[in-house]
């Protein structure tokens, strides 16, 4: 390694010019040329101790700085990557300003309409809930149901219009959520009261063994077990057009899912009982009352309950119509 203070450059001669090879040590001889030092007279007899001077340096790896006479400066570093440009004129030395943030638009107000929950045609026990809160404050007159009708509608736009909500009869999440505010949750006898309509005293035909016991006066059925009344639900019958016969008869067929095939209605939960006469399930008496009448079946409007007493009873249980 040259050093790069001492006057080698690394090519086996001193900055005089002299050739050689980069091995070559010039040794002392009387053609060499003398090195003048600053501030003396040549002296050829320096060259030899000069040479010797070199040597010891090239054998001793002559780190910057070690020789005598050198400057306390580091080399100059070997070049490794192209130098940058130079900035352009046009260019500021200082740093970039960020680049500017545009504002975000504060969101708007959503405008959809509240999800509705339930509304007309609606069934479940939900629906019979929403109907024993409603009955708590005032604005469902009836026994719950489950099944959501007109009359549960109307109960729902008057209980809107009090509290100034959108009147629209249907139940969505602000409506319900305002009703359970206002309410408590039901009992079990708000959700499941025996019958709306008090039970009349049963047929004596109705004392024994297990039977369909069903008024036309009080507007019930009692389901009966040797006198004891096991359950019981609001009815209604057949018009002056199309009556509902009464008598002594017997259940012999059990439908669950049965589809009139004379009216194309349905009427679940059907035990036959006198030619087409059936008691079942119907969604028009859930939802309108006695404002209309059957074509001669035995309509409950309490589908739970008709649901229970359909996997009681059992083909060949007696069936009592009396007034």
């Amino acid at each position: 390694m040259a050093d790069t203070n001492s006057g080698w450059d690394g090519r086996g001669a001193s900055d005089t010019g002299g050739a050689g090879s980069s091995e070559a040590i010039p040794g002392p001889g009387p053609d060499m040329a003398a090195e003048p030092c600053a501030g003396g007279k040549p002296r050829g007899r320096r060259v030899a101790a000069a040479s010797l001077v070199a040597l010891a340096a090239l054998a001793t790896g002559c780190e910057p700085g070690t020789a005598e006479g050198a400057q306390d400066v580091p080399p100059p570093a070997r070049a490794t990557q192209a130098a940058a440009p130079p900035p352009s004129p046009s260019t500021s030395s200082a740093a970039p300003a960020p680049a500017p943030t545009r504002a975000r638009p504060a969101p708007e107000p959503s405008t959809a309409p509240p999800r509705v929950l339930m509304r007309t045609g609606s069934e479940s026990d939900r629906v019979r809930e929403l109907q024993a809160r409603l009955r708590q404050i005032g604005h469902f007159g009836r026994n719950p149901t489950g099944y959501y009708g007109s009359v549960t509608a109307d109960s729902v736009r008057s209980f809107q219009a009090k509290r100034r909500l959108p009147v629209t009869g249907s139940t969505d999440a602000v409506t319900w959520q305002r009703l359970l505010a206002m309410t408590r949750v039901p009992t079990a006898a708000e959700l499941d009261p025996p019958t709306e309509r008090p039970l009349a005293a049963p047929d004596e035909r109705c004392l024994k063994g297990r039977v369909l016991c069903i008024s036309k006066k009080s507007r019930t059925l009692a389901w009966m077990n040797d006198g004891r009344v096991v359950s019981a639900m609001d009815v209604r019958f057949g018009s002056e057009y199309t009556p509902t016969r009464e008598g002594v008869f017997e259940v012999f067929w059990k439908s669950r899912d049965h589809v009139s095939t004379l009216y194309d209605t349905p009427m679940p939960y059907a035990l036959f009982f006198s030619g087409g006469q059936a008691v079942h399930y119907s969604a028009d008496f859930a939802a309108n009352g006695y404002g209309g009448a059957s074509h001669g079946c035995v309509n409950v409007r309490d589908k739970k309950k008709v649901a229970a007493l359909f996997d009681q009873v059992k083909n060949g249980d007696k069936v009592v119509v009396s007034w």
